[in-house]
């Protein structure tokens, strides 16, 4: 059976492929879910991936819930204690997830970013968008709340009114109303994504992996505690970072003016 996820590994950059376009790469009613965590548990251990692409097969990116697959919630049988469990060990253990995937990531997003599948862009540290491209918080069009914690990623990415009016309406935006709000960083032809996507993952994956991930940390720590706590942390993870055999290497090719080899 064809997994969800299709991984390649070259150079240090793990590019990874929500690959299910009969059902437009849906993140729920599937193996979706414990296949993201396995990445990230596997990220976790192994200290050569130094940033992920993730992209989807086919014209969309991500259709997000499997709406068909919502219709077991019509059964009276179904209480309102065991949705609340199925999202709390469902959906939200993939944001929880990959949300804190200790490498940087980059989404390149291909087609339809929808619902979940839009949310799931937010998780990512880097957007890039094809011309083809566009994106929806759309829940309220099936009669739901953003369920994954859409309502805590997006507003942290695009601000709050205009997260406000993606969820209240639902609208679709275009790649290019996605780069006006700051949903992505850039839009590039749809026959170059993957390159440019690759390009920026290179020179990412170029700088020490260890130094990567801690700063990565330290970013996402400062969206949430004070100056305080975050140059205490900073601290902490500069003198990890002064130990490592990559800052040795950095410091002694920079004197002796030569390209550094960290692989």
């Amino acid at each position: 059976m064809k997994t969800f996820l299709q991984r390649n590994l070259d150079q240090g950059v793990l590019t990874v492929t929500m690959d299910q376009p009969e059902t437009r790469n849906a993140l729920t009613g599937n193996t979706a879910v414990a296949e993201f965590i396995d990445l990230c548990e596997s990220v976790a251990r192994d200290a050569s991936v130094r940033v992920v692409i993730l992209t989807g097969a086919g014209p969309v990116f991500s259709s997000g819930g499997n709406v068909k697959d919502m219709r077991r919630f019509f059964d009276d049988a179904i209480t309102l204690d065991a949705i609340r469990e199925e999202y709390r060990n469902g959906i939200q253990r993939l944001t929880r997830s990959f949300y804190n995937i200790e490498v940087p990531t980059i989404a390149a997003v291909n087609g339809a970013a929808i619902g979940a599948g839009c949310d799931l862009t937010c998780m990512c540290d880097i957007r890039i968008a094809s011309k083809k491209a566009s994106f929806a918080e759309s829940f309220i069009k099936v009669g739901i709340v953003p369920g994954d914690g859409g309502a805590w990623l997006l507003p942290r990415v695009v601000g709050m009114s205009r997260a406000l009016e993606m969820a209240f309406t639902g609208d679709m935006l275009t790649s290019a109303e996605a780069l006006a709000c700051g949903l992505v960083s850039r839009v590039v032809p749809h026959d170059e994504l993957m390159t440019e996507a690759g390009k920026l993952a290179a020179r990412i994956a170029a700088n020490p992996g260890t130094t990567l991930r801690l700063t990565k940390r330290l970013l996402r720590e400062g969206q949430e505690v004070g100056l305080d706590k975050l140059l205490d942390l900073s601290a902490s993870a500069q003198a990890v970072a002064h130990k490592t055999p990559e800052h040795r290497e950095a410091v002694t090719a920079f004197i002796e003016k030569r390209p550094p080899k960290f692989f």
